[in-house]
């Protein structure tokens, strides 16, 4: 393994921002890993597990060792009649993990395209995008035990997923670090194309019959047509969760505010878009300095070119203050600050 000192991140995560590592490590196989964390020179060093560096805001140099997460391959596990196992590598670009499904056949995850980031990252936070969610598809995950040195294998069931959330970010978070991801995915699409504006889309496209190539390719145009590319203007995608809330509140803010929209999650509660409320407290488009707030999607927040993270943490910050002020509404962020 090679390990390199004073090792720049900027071009590892995607708010661009210019931070550096004290050392940095790639991990291509999972034996590495064991032979990292056996070495007695970097046993007791702070460690960051970093896959594509979407969902990360640096808001400081990392003092320690940064395992960049390159573990590769693609296979299919189990071929049966109506579906697939198929293996992905925690290293693999989750986007070309989901072309690569869709050109095979295998559905599931075509709901799913560009998401950006890594595959072991997509368990971690159970992805999710225009009405699917990773825990749908989800078989199991192959993840390296930091205390045993051992390989374990965890289930849907063991993974207690929720709205981005799974139990590596809770009570195990930092105590495994994901090696390997197992979907099963159908050779019988089952299409779901009701979420905002997945239907319309097609439409516009001209579709007149589903397949799965035409799906991935909807939600692409519709994220593209939202959402800054990061290789333009840096960003990590949602910086914030969209919250939820107990139907009784739902219907008192729907009072105050008419258009105020929620999706029902079960009979107690109402889903809010984030982006909704943070536009409606004004935030939509505001620059400050070399950060700000996308113009075209509230939720989103950028990096003009100089930024740095600790005044994107603070942004964040405020907008938090201003939607709770406003609405009583407590945002939680998505990214996860370092």
């Amino acid at each position: 393994m090679l390990i390199e000192e004073n090792f720049s991140l900027k071009d590892h995560n995607t708010f661009r921002l210019d931070v550096r590592a004290n050392l940095k490590v790639g991990i291509t196989q999972p034996e590495e890993l064991k032979e990292l964390y056996d070495n007695p020179r970097y046993k007791t060093i702070k460690k960051l597990i970093l896959g594509g560096g979407s969902n990360v805001l640096f808001t400081r140099n990392f003092l320690g060792l940064v395992l960049k997460m390159e573990i590769g391959g693609i296979a299919v596990e189990q071929d049966g009649a109506d579906s697939v196992i198929v293996s992905f590598g925690a290293g693999e670009n989750w986007h070309q993990c989901v072309l690569w499904a869709v050109e095979q056949g295998y559905a599931g995850i075509e709901n799913l395209s560009l998401i950006p980031g890594t595959v072991g990252a997509a368990p971690m936070q159970n992805i999710g995008a225009y009405g699917v969610e990773l825990k749908e598809v989800f078989h199991s995950l192959d993840a390296y035990d930091v205390k045993t040195g051992k390989i374990s294998r965890f289930y849907n069931e063991d993974c207690k997923f929720g709205y981005r959330y799974s139990v590596f970010k809770g009570p195990r978070k930092d105590k495994y670090i994901i090696t390997r991801v197992y979907l099963r995915l159908s050779k019988k699409p089952k299409f779901n194309i009701t979420y905002g504006n997945l239907k319309e889309t097609l439409e516009q496209m001209g579709v007149e019959e589903l397949t799965l190539k035409n799906v991935s390719q909807a939600v692409i145009n519709i994220r593209q047509s939202k959402l800054p590319d990061p290789l333009e203007i840096g960003n990590a995608g949602s910086f914030f969760k969209n919250p939820v809330i107990e139907k009784v509140y739902f219907d008192s803010l729907k009072a105050a505010f008419e258009d105020i929209p929620g999706y029902e999650v079960d009979e107690g509660s109402v889903k809010l878009p984030a982006a909704w409320l943070i536009d409606q407290c004004g935030w939509k488009g505001t620059r400050i300095g070399d950060i700000g707030v996308h113009d075209k999607q509230a939720l989103v927040l950028v990096n003009h070119g100089n930024g740095k993270g600790k005044d994107i943490l603070k942004l964040s910050m405020e907008i938090q203050k201003s939607v709770f002020s406003t609405f009583g509404v407590e945002l939680e962020r998505e990214v996860n600050v370092v």
